[in-house]
């Protein structure tokens, strides 16, 4: 859209070379978009003009761009899900827990096409206090499962994760198993990109050690201050990110819980989106 449909001829021009915020809304209204591509246009040509900043433009593009997007792009697919039996044991389903470090999870039957219900971690922790847990029957914490199709589109998906206040969603294909889950967290990093949890780094080299002997590390982390805080001799001359050298080795831009093993090391994918590689967990494997 050009910038004479933006502004009248007699519009006063400021010193500074910028118009005012109210201008640009009464061209707005003036001459009103009718084509999502229209649409990106004139939000470009805000963010030019310094109407908006960088991070609301991208949180705009992102809102936009989730209405074309479906619970099938984004979902945890089934063979990177992390579940509990409803037969297991309090004490195997808290492996479960502390291992994946996960605040949720899906309760099977006989198989993992039997969902019973949904699981919170935090559902758990007053059963800790007690000595005796003879008694545990996890039906008695579980919560009711949502199932959505594979074609639900992420807009309508996060409206109803609002109104219901549920933050998992499972997903089923066309025959009626399961193909994955999704959680309000992946809905929204599609909007405001990646929501840190409880694997943030906040350290400068990008590299947090883990008490199971692992890693989690930064897809930004560069190769130098990877080979520097292991020890090792990984080239950087095509790649500048240990992110791009795992990119490299899979070949394509992975989903979460994709493995690839790059020399002495096996790289588990935690966090990716539709556009990069974000955070990776790390450990050393023997020959």
């Amino acid at each position: 859209m050009s910038e004479r449909s933006l502004r009248n001829d007699d519009d006063e021009i400021r010193p500074s070379g910028r118009r005012p915020v109210y201008d640009w809304f009464i061209g707005l209204f003036s001459d009103e978009p009718e084509t999502r591509a229209e649409l990106l246009e004139l939000l470009r040509d805000a963010a030019d003009r310094q109407l908006v900043d960088t991070s609301a433009l991208n949180i705009m593009y992102g809102a936009i761009g989730m209405s074309d997007m479906q619970a099938r792009d984004i979902m945890i697919p089934r063979s990177q899900l992390r579940f509990v039996h409803e037969s297991d044991s309090l004490d195997a389903i808290l492996d479960v827990v502390i291992q994946s470090q996960h605040s949720r999870f899906p309760v099977v039957g006989e198989s993992l096409d039997d969902i019973r219900g949904i699981l919170h971690a935090k559902d758990l922790l007053r059963l800790l206090q007690h000595e005796d847990r003879s008694d545990f029957d996890i039906k008695d914490h579980m919560r009711q499962a949502t199932a959505i199709p594979e074609s639900k589109r992420l807009n309508v998906l996060l409206e109803e994760f609002r109104a219901k206040r549920n933050h998992m969603a499972v997903v089923i294909d066309e025959y009626g198993q399961v193909s994955g889950v999704v959680t309000i967290e992946d809905v929204l990093e599609q909007i405001v990109g990646e929501i840190e949890d409880e694997h943030d780094i906040d350290d400068a080299g990008g590299i947090k050690p883990m008490k199971d002997g692992g890693f989690v590390v930064k897809a930004e982390t560069t190769v130098e201050d990877f080979n520097e805080y292991f020890d090792t001799d990984f080239a950087d001359d095509e790649f500048d990110t240990i992110g791009g050298m795992v990119l490299r080795a899979l070949g394509h831009l992975p989903q979460r819980g994709e493995e690839v093993t790059v020399g002495n090391f096996e790289f588990r994918v935690l966090n990716a989106d539709s556009r990069r590689l974000r955070l990776l967990r790390v450990r050393t494997v023997t020959a």
